[in-house]
């Protein structure tokens, strides 16, 4: 007989409660089932201790007897350390779409090309103010003056 470790559905309309059972796995949802070893009150507060009650030990019981838990049940008993719940392992689920990556590609694209030309036009203003002249004086720096207002030496001022 195949057991399974899941939740039966209680409760009103709109209001929800659950049994954590064991039960035959052929067996209906909300019917027979074999014992009953918790509850669970989605309707409260997530760190509520009222909200799931399992007992654990007759939980490890009926996993040792070969009961499968559901998924909203095994992540109960991960809760509660009585059994690890396996990771599920899909990587390529997060992994996006043919279109999207073509998105990103353009994108990076774009972005290498405008980060070129702005390293360029700093590049350029960078080159020329580094350039010497004749007699040494920056051609862009004012404080220093610029060589044509620089006099010669030797040369005398005509007044």
């Amino acid at each position: 007989m195949a057991l399974s470790i899941r939740l039966a559905r209680g409760g009103a309309k709109k209001r929800p409660y659950y049994r954590i059972v064991v039960a035959d796995a052929r067996a209906p949802r909300d019917g027979r089932f074999i014992e009953k070893i918790g509850t669970y009150n989605p309707l409260l507060a997530k760190d509520s201790p009222e909200r799931v009650k399992l007992d654990a030990e007759r939980a490890s019981h009926w996993l040792k007897a070969g009961a499968q838990p559901s998924d909203r049940v095994a992540r109960f008993l991960d809760a509660a350390g009585v059994r690890e719940r396996a990771a599920r392992n899909n990587p390529n689920k997060a992994e996006p779409g043919e279109k999207a990556k073509e998105r990103a590609e353009e994108r990076a694209t774009k972005a290498a090309e405008a980060a070129e030309a702005a390293a360029a036009a700093s590049a350029a203003p960078a080159a020329e103010e580094a350039a010497p002249t004749d007699e040494g004086v920056s051609a862009t720096d004012p404080a220093e003056g610029s060589v044509e207002s620089a006099p010669a030496e030797g040369a005398e001022t005509a007044e």
